[in-house]
């Protein structure tokens, strides 16, 4: 899959036509810290600097895309984009939270923007190596020389600072939202957002759980356990402590949660796997949520009931921030179309970048949770081919 595709779906036309494009940096020195990509790559990401009022403040996002969790998926990624450098885009382009207008991107278009790119596939958070294969499992050592790289680069100046990241990137930026803020000093405005990275410790429609055992092979292979907060795993397992469920209520730094309710990714990976739907029940309603049965509805219900249970009482410190849409989407930050826009999806008229706006710079309490589908006619809901 395309960092297009991973982003837009099949509708990679949504990319709007005057996107800025905006080239690779790969992280020289990195090897020597060990912080490569699957293949021993150098990691990488793209820059665009700021200006004006925004020329000391800095947004991080952290790229997502799935995870690999056996030797098998992991050779077979480090051959992809998501595990080699040398395959990467040398251009991508900002959308969304990354846009550089005003007009489309109406907080944070004037900051130093930073797309960090994912090759490690443990969302920045293993650190071991299988010697057999060659393959290096280095996603802690990656995020903290990518760091460590924009901090020379005029990151230590940051008045203020914003963590982000989508999916896989959406987890990676609440597994690290504490420790970035730790990388500056007190007087620095540091706060995370996490998109499309509340994956369910979810019951699938079998049964079983697929995203716990899948999970589960992301964390013993990858030695994600060592970085995993001490304040999960001193009382849970590691794979426990790799679900967002268990980790938002210990962190201290400020953060947003912006999810779909029925999330398009876990609806199709966690929820209704080929494994946990041998016979394609599920098949014509994860492509196309009007093709759903009541039933398969009613699971779904109860799936965003779960999603809402574990965000109770997370937006009540007023710290935090929460935008839970009834959409059938994944990744709203990044694209123009759900983030800004005439037609973007919106909860009682907010759209998601006022929403996230008005959090970060303490215009208002957001705690947005729509009402359940099918009551937003303003979602871009995701139709898979």
């Amino acid at each position: 899959m395309s960092f297009l595709e991973s982003i837009y779906g099949a509708s990679a036309a949504a990319v709007p036509p005057n996107a800025l494009m905006v080239g690779l940096t790969l992280v020289e020195g990195a090897a020597a810290k060990g912080a490569v990509c699957l293949d021993g790559t150098l990691p990488g990401y793209h820059l665009h600097h700021g200006y004006g009022e925004g020329a000391n403040s800095w947004l991080i996002q952290l790229e997502g895309g799935g995870w690999c969790n056996n030797i098998r998926s992991c050779v077979y990624r480090k051959g992809t984009h998501r595990g080699s450098s040398t395959l990467f885009e040398k251009k991508i382009p900002f959308t969304g939270i990354l846009s550089n207008k005003a007009e489309e991107n109406p907080d944070f278009f004037n900051w130093n923007r930073v797309k960090i790119r994912y090759c490690d596939g443990a969302s920045f958070a293993g650190d071991s190596e299988d010697k057999a294969t060659g393959l290096q499992f280095r996603g802690q050592r990656i995020w903290l020389a990518a760091i460590e790289d924009l901090m020379s680069k005029g990151m230590h100046n940051a008045d203020q600072a914003l963590l982000s990241g989508c999916s896989a990137g959406g987890l990676a930026s609440i597994l690290h939202c504490d420790e970035f803020r730790s990388f500056f000093p007190g007087s620095t405005k540091v706060k995370c957002l996490s998109d499309a990275g509340l994956f369910m410790d979810a019951v699938d429609v079998s049964g079983g759980h697929t995203i716990r055992d899948f999970f589960g092979g992301v964390v013993s292979l990858q030695g994600v356990q060592t970085n995993l907060p001490s304040t999960c795993t001193d009382h849970l397992d590691p794979t426990s402590c790799f679900f967002p469920q268990n980790l938002i209520a210990n962190i201290e730094t400020p953060m947003f949660i912006l999810n779909a309710a029925y999330d398009s990714w876990q609806v199709q990976q966690s929820l209704a796997s080929s494994t946990a739907d041998p016979q394609g029940t599920w098949h014509d309603c994860k492509l196309n949520h009007a093709r759903c049965s009541t039933l398969q509805i009613q699971f779904l219900q109860d799936f965003r009931n779960d999603m809402l249970d574990a965000v109770k009482g997370f937006a009540t410190p007023r710290q935090n921030g929460l935008f839970i849409n009834s959409c059938f989407a994944h990744c709203q930050s990044e694209r123009q179309d759900t983030w800004f826009a005439d037609d973007s999806p919106v909860i009682h008229d907010m759209a998601v970048a006022i929403a996230v706006g008005d959090w970060y710079f303490d215009r208002a309490n957001i705690e947005a949770i729509d009402c359940p589908y099918p009551c937003d006619k303003t979602c871009h809901n995701l139709v898979f081919k």
